[in-house]
C-alpha cells in the first residue's frame, strides 16, 4: 500500500532497480552490434532499423531492442569504433538526446523530420543526400475523400439543428466528432474523452449564464459512461446551468461496434443489466431529462430551445440507433424529382454523402442512400421520393 512513508522507501528500490537495468541493457542480446563498414555507424531501433538497413546498406549498426534505460557502455564502445555516427529514429529525438548527453557527436534530427513516419527513401535523401530508388510508380491518384458520417447516421439531424440555432458546441470523442467538418461545422471544441461536459460547464462559469445558454455539450453514450458522468455531477454540484446532449446510438460506433453498459449486452454479447441513462441523470441530480429522436428535426429543435432557456441543468438524450447496426432497416433509396427540385441546395446542409451537387442540379446516389428520409425533413418542396416512383 503506497502511503507516503512507504513511497520514500520504495524510491530507494526504484533507483536500485534502474541501476540493475542499466547493467542488464549493456549485456542483453536484444541490444546488439552488427559490424559492417566502420566508416559509418548507425544507432537505431524498431522499424527504423529496417528502413536504415535498406538505406545505408553494409555499414555498422547498433540495433536497440531495449531503449530505456539505454546501454550506455555499449553505445560508447560502438561510437569509438566508427568514424561517423548516425541516430535514426521516428518522431522525437529520444535516443539522440541521450547519446548527446554522453558527449558523443551524432547526426540525427538535424536532418531527419520529427513528424510523420520514416522510410528508406526519406533516410537516403535526408541523411545521405541521394535520391531514393523508385521501385514502382503510381498509375493514378485516388481522389481524396474526407471522413464523413455514414448515410443514415442519427447524429446528422442533431447537428443540423445545433448549427441552425448557432449554438456553441462543446464536443467529444467519437464518430460525432465529424460534426466539426463542413457542411455542418457544428462543433467548436474537442479536447479529450469527457471534456465536452466539463468544458461546457467551465465555459458557463467563466463567461456567465447568458453564454452558457448559448452552449451545449455533445457526448456519445459510451463516452458518457466512460468519463462524462463526473462532469455532469460537477454541473449539479456547482449549481451550473448547462445542457448536455447524450447521443444514444445503441453501440460504440467509432471503434468497431463494441457493446457498452448502455446496450444491455457485455463485450462478449451476453445479455446483462442495462444502464438507464434517464435514471442515471436523475440520480446525479438532473431533473430535466428529455428523450427525443434526432430525425424528428422539428421536435428536436423545440426541445433544445426549451432546455437551453431552462433555469437549471438539463440532459437531452438524442436516441436513435446507429445506421450500421444489423437490426436497423430503412425503406430503400430515394431519388430527386427534378420537376419539384428548385436547386436551393438546402438538402446539402445535412452533409449526407449520398446527396451530390452535379452543378446543374442535385442528385441522390442510390448506391449510397439508405432511405433514412432525413433529407425530406429539410426539403421545402417535397422533391425527394422513393426510387422507382413515377415522377409524373
Amino acid at each position: 500500500v503506497m502511503m507516503p512513508a512507504m513511497a520514500r522507501k520504495r524510491h530507494v528500490e526504484v533507483e536500485k532497480r534502474m541501476a540493475a537495468l542499466r547493467e542488464f541493457s549493456n549485456n542483453t542480446g536484444i541490444n546488439k552490434i552488427e559490424w559492417g563498414n566502420r566508416d559509418i555507424g548507425v544507432i537505431t531501433s524498431g522499424i527504423a532499423y529496417q528502413y536504415a538497413r535498406e538505406a545505408f546498406g553494409d555499414v555498422s549498426f547498433l540495433k536497440l531492442g531495449m531503449v530505456y534505460p539505454l546501454p550506455e557502455k555499449l553505445i560508447q564502445e560502438f561510437s569509438r569504433e566508427v568514424k561517423t555516427l548516425f541516430v535514426v529514429e521516428e518522431l522525437e529525438p529520444f535516443i539522440e538526446n541521450q547519446v548527446k548527453k554522453m558527449g558523443i557527436q551524432v547526426i540525427g534530427k538535424d536532418r531527419l523530420p520529427v513528424i510523420g513516419e520514416l522510410s528508406s527513401g526519406i533516410i537516403s535523401e535526408k541523411m545521405l543526400g541521394r535520391a531514393a530508388k523508385v521501385t514502382c510508380k503510381i498509375e493514378e491518384h485516388i481522389p481524396v475523400r474526407p471522413p464523413v458520417m455514414c448515410p443514415g447516421c442519427p447524429h446528422r439531424g442533431m447537428y443540423y439543428v445545433l448549427k441552425k440555432l448557432k449554438l456553441n458546441v462543446s464536443g467529444d470523442i467519437g464518430c460525432y466528432t465529424l460534426g466539426a467538418l463542413p457542411p455542418t461545422q457544428a462543433m467548436d471544441t474537442c479536447i479529450c474523452m469527457g471534456a465536452s461536459v466539463s468544458g461546457a460547464h467551465g465555459m458557463e462559469k467563466a463567461r456567465g449564464k447568458e453564454f452558457g445558454k448559448k452552449t451545449v455539450a455533445v457526448i456519445g453514450d459510451s463516452t458518457f459512461i466512460h468519463s462524462g458522468i463526473t462532469g455532469l455531477i460537477d454541473i449539479v454540484y456547482n449549481k451550473g446551468n448547462s445542457t448536455v446532449i447524450i447521443l444514444d446510438n445503441s453501440i460504440t460506433g467509432m471503434t468497431g461496434h463494441q457493446h457498452n453498459p448502455t446496450t444491455g449486452y457485455t463485450i462478449k454479447g451476453e445479455p446483462t443489466r442495462q444502464v438507464d441513462l434517464v435514471k442515471l441523470a436523475n440520480a446525479v441530480g438532473i431533473d430535466r431529462v428529455k428523450v427525443v429522436d434526432p430525425f424528428n428535426i422539428k421536435e428536436f429543435e423545440e426541445v433544445v430551445k426549451a432546455e437551453i432557456e431552462a433555469e437549471e441543468p438539463s440532459v437531452i438524450i438524442s436516441q436513435r440507433p446507429c445506421a450500421l447496426l444489423k437490426n436497423v432497416k430503412f425503406n430503400g433509396a430515394l431519388k430527386i424529382n427534378k420537376d419539384k427540385c428548385k436547386k436551393c441546395k438546402m438538402c446539402l446542409s445535412i452533409g449526407c454523402p449520398s446527396i451530390v451537387d452535379m452543378g446543374d442540379g442535385i442528385e441522390i446516389n442510390e448506391a449510397l442512400c439508405v432511405g433514412c428520409e432525413l433529407c425530406t425533413r429539410v426539403c421545402r418542396f417535397d422533391a425527394m421520393e422513393r426510387a422507382g416512383a413515377n415522377n409524373g
